[in-house]
């Protein structure tokens, strides 16, 4: 009997009669570094990103957030023969969330908040499997920011990287050299808890 050739990582891994193979997930989201996450893992993924109106309800906490957040951009994609991840990242500090800066200032204001002080970055994500089940899940991790002078702060912003990032930073950009330490999940703060993504992952497709 002839041997069959190794499979990827990913479920659908090879191309079948010519014709594309379904992808292993359909992101929901127009992140680019999720999307880099998931295929240095060994996914195919196909991005289909969802407009959800982000806005946080009244004295609704991170958690409770961003795992609505997830789960409504999970249910805005269309039924699917492939799993949907959704995700969501919340910045809190002191009680307040912060989500993307609307702009510079609102970005330099953030930073100030944040300068010399530890913060939590809650990312929740929201899998929808083809057979109607769902996995919800929150995961915190404790970023803490050296003290920061107003300079530093003027040219980081001018840079634009902080304008499309909850907290206005990027940890995998310049913004890691604001960072002092972080406690906790890199990958969490980038945009996706990548271990916990996987492990519910394969927990139903493997």
């Amino acid at each position: 009997m002839p041997r069959l050739p190794a499979c990827r990582v990913g479920a659908g891994s090879d191309t079948i009669g010519g014709m594309e193979p379904y992808p292993d997930l359909i992101l929901a989201s127009a992140s680019p570094r999720r999307k880099e996450l998931l295929e240095a893992a060994g996914l195919r993924v196909d991005v289909r990103p969802q407009d959800v109106d982000e806005t946080p309800f009244a004295d609704e906490d991170a958690v409770a957030c961003a795992l609505r957040l997830a789960r409504s951009k999970a249910d805005a994609v269309p039924e699917a023969a492939a799993p949907v991840l959704a995700a969501d990242t919340v910045v809190t500090v002191d009680g307040r969330l912060l989500g993307k800066p609307a702009d510079p200032d609102e970005a330099a204001a953030m930073l100030r908040a944040l300068s010399g002080r530890p913060h939590a970055v809650v990312t929740a994500f929201a899998l929808r499997f083809p057979d109607g089940t769902r996995h919800l899940q929150a995961v915190t991790t404790r970023v803490t920011f050296r003290d920061l002078t107003d300079v530093e702060i003027r040219r980081y912003v001018v840079t634009g990287e902080p304008m499309d990032k909850a907290g206005a930073y990027a940890i995998q950009g310049q913004g890691m050299a604001l960072i002092d330490h972080v406690d906790g999940s890199w990958t969490n703060v980038v945009g996706l808890p990548l271990p916990e993504v996987l492990a519910a992952w394969r927990g139903h497709v493997l």
